[in-house]
């Protein structure tokens, strides 16, 4: 009787010790890469309802009304004009990634005088190319140059076509913050494969998503991301999407 009241007890201690067991942090997606890419720009989802999902992230808005900035749990746009505001819980988005920052990656990195340099300087610190990765980079940045869009009217034009009208902002000697995440390339056409950052000063009044940068050191921190949660879009025709098609993608991101 006894060993059975022990095997029940054991059983009972490892169904508990499961069940509390947390799960590794994950990155949470709403909608596309490609549905945005073709057009679909209303907001599927509020602001409010991300912050369930991270602390940490990137998007845009409802009609594709600027560049979305998730940081420290606080969501931010950044408009066309040039002015941040932190967006209302009420507003709409149509895609966005975020995820809880837990970093186990911390470095002091630099320097570096492009993107693409202080993208291979953070490669060079992942244990693998097949995992997502939040990242936050913060310090003092000499250039950096940053885009918004303005808001779409219907029938909205495809990405590509958005872009052309596009406001560029460009800084100096200025402070700030990174946040986005690096995807691995098996996941092209769901999401921006490689890097996607977003950016946005200390005083919370400039930002949009990162087109270069350059600095003398900053700090990186860095969450791995095992698991990937999507929210597939709804809306009429998403499942008639076409392909994602690269050099397109290039072009919006870049």
């Amino acid at each position: 009787m006894l060993k059975k009241s022990i095997l029940l007890f054991v059983a009972l201690l490892s169904w508990a010790l499961f069940a509390c067991a947390e799960e590794p942090p994950a990155l949470y997606q709403l909608s596309t890469i490609q549905a945005l890419l073709a057009g679909h720009y209303d907001g599927v989802a509020s602001v409010g309802g991300l912050k369930k999902y991270g602390d940490l992230g990137l998007g845009t808005f409802d009609r594709l009304d600027g560049e979305m900035v998730v940081l420290d749990g606080q969501v931010y746009q950044v408009l066309a004009d040039g002015q941040v505001r932190v967006a209302p819980d009420n507003l709409g988005t149509p895609f966005a990634t975020v995820a809880f920052a837990q970093p186990t990656i911390i470095r002091e990195i630099g320097p570096f005088a492009t993107l693409a340099e202080l993208e291979r300087t953070l490669d060079a610190l992942l244990p693998s190319a097949n995992l997502f990765y939040a990242v936050r980079v913060e310090g003092r940045f000499g250039a950096l140059k940053t885009r918004s869009v303005p808001p779409q009217r219907k029938p909205y034009p495809k990405l590509i076509e958005v872009v052309k009208t596009q406001a560029v902002f460009e800084f100096r000697d200025i402070a700030g913050t990174l946040v986005g995440f690096r995807s691995p390339e098996f996941a092209k056409g769901m999401t921006v494969p490689g890097y996607h950052l977003h950016f946005i000063d200390a005083t919370r009044a400039k930002g949009g998503h990162l087109l270069d940068c350059a600095a003398a050191g900053v700090r990186v921190e860095i969450t791995v991301l095992p698991r990937w949660l999507v929210d597939l879009p709804e809306h009429d025709g998403a499942a008639a999407l076409p392909k994602a098609d690269d050099e397109e993608l290039r072009k919006v991101e870049k």
